[in-house]
């Protein structure tokens, strides 16, 4: 492999799990590069005071961050993180809001969510359908745990932008829009809107979908 290939495929795996100190690096940037479309979704969610909800991937933390102040001191927000090292580092940050139980910290992956069935008001996930390879599998997860009329939005950067930048050809999987609103709704997920953001460098689609109180046959 060649020293530039290995350079990138080195950026792709921290974006995909960021780790040790690079790690902690790799989640400040990911904070400021995201914060545009992590906002927005959390927006989208029209998660209220006292609502419970999740950021399904949080990376950085700073999804975190912002439902936390959607919801309020009554209300109460899951993280869910694959990457030890964002956990470690979100557990440090959030103590007072771990120990107000506002906020629980989870180790798992969006198709195996260690959360009760319809237990979400809503829910959020941001950059992180390149690095899943069954979709099906997990967003019938994100459907397992909503309520009925709960909402997830998933923010997911414009594949024609995305296949320009030089570390996505290493360990990210690009799907067209399409394919992911099929996967989504043969979850029993409905698509509310694809809304259109642009965080300055980058189109993002926002997917703000819904469960259904009864679901389609």
């Amino acid at each position: 492999m060649r020293i530039a290939d290995r350079l990138w495929d080195s950026v792709a795996s921290q974006l995909g799990r960021p780790h040790g100190i690079a790690g902690r690096v790799v989640g400040r940037i990911l904070n400021r590069g995201n914060y545009t479309t992590v906002a927005a979704a959390v927006a989208a969610t029209e998660a209220g005071a006292g609502a419970t909800v999740a950021d399904v991937g949080f990376g950085g933390g700073i999804g975190l961050d912002e439902l936390l102040a959607a919801v309020g001191e009554t209300g109460t927000v899951h993280g869910l993180e694959i990457a030890p090292t964002m956990l470690d580092q979100a557990g440090k940050r959030y103590r007072a809001e771990i120990a107000a139980g506002r906020l629980v910290l989870h180790a798992g992956a969006m198709h195996e969510m260690p959360l009760a069935t319809a237990s979400l008001d809503a829910a959020i996930s941001t950059n992180t359908v390149y690095f899943i390879d069954d979709l099906g599998a997990a967003f019938a997860e994100l459907a397992r745990v909503l309520r009925p009329s709960g909402r997830v939005v998933l923010g997911v950067g414009d594949p024609a932008d995305m296949a320009r930048m030089p570390f996505t050809e290493n360990r990210f999987r690009l799907r067209p829009i399409a394919e992911i609103v099929e996967h989504l709704q043969a979850a029993g997920l409905v698509l509310r809107e694809d809304r259109r953001i642009s965080n300055g460098r980058m189109q993002f689609h926002l997917l703000v979908c819904e469960k259904p109180h009864t679901q389609p046959k």
